[in-house]
């Protein structure tokens, strides 16, 4: 089921956030863990995805896991960092083969060590531009993009900040998810320049 549809069905969607450690061992203990959230009953399970793809196979290997083992809705993350147009065509190609249907499409932070991003050749510079290809390429996936109630650290302002993210909305994202935020007033404030804009 696509998570946009959850939220249009559901009042109340209750959610876990996975980060896929980067050895078989952990991996194992962290999927015996999985069946024990099982019990929850979460509408989905979030699976991250490391710097620069330092955990690309373990992330489609949770999210396949908990798709297809577990019966759990799953959300794959996926960034541009560090990988090129063919490299993240290949990524969708797996998540399509092991029936994944959502995932949230973000850019990335920089690399360790660098002030900004900086995509590598035959990359995406933007989320705008993952979510333009994962809307042409495979438009069965439903499509999660980051929002920033207290602005994206990298925008010069709000406004600016608020036409990056419609960018991204209008290359087919189905749904934003927020970053962590204080101050409610600030959020709401935030649903209601999205709603404007």
């Amino acid at each position: 089921m696509k998570i946009a549809d959850l939220y249009q069905k559901k009042t109340f969607v209750f959610s876990i956030e996975i980060f896929p450690p980067k050895n078989p061992e952990s991996l194992e203990r962290l999927k015996l863990r999985l069946e024990e959230f099982k019990s929850y009953h979460p509408d989905f399970i979030s699976v991250t995805y490391g710097a620069g793809g330092s955990t690309r196979e373990n992330t489609h290997e949770l999210a396949s896991f908990i798709q297809n083992d577990l019966g759990i809705e799953t959300m794959a993350h996926l960034t541009c960092v560090s990988h090129t147009r063919q490299e993240i065509e290949e990524v969708l190609e797996q998540f399509h083969q092991s029936e994944i249907e959502n995932l949230m499409a973000l850019r990335g932070d920089p690399l360790k060590g660098e002030s900004q991003f900086r995509p590598v050749p035959n990359g995406f510079s933007y989320a705008s531009e993952l979510v333009g290809l994962i809307r042409d390429n495979f438009p069965h996936f439903g499509i999660g993009v980051g929002g920033y109630p207290e602005k994206h650290p990298e925008a010069s302002d709000r406004k600016t900040d608020l036409k990056n993210l419609k960018t991204k909305v209008d290359a087919g994202a189905d749904f934003i998810t927020t970053q962590l935020f204080f101050d409610n007033q600030v959020y709401l404030e935030f649903v209601r320049d999205c709603k404007e804009t």
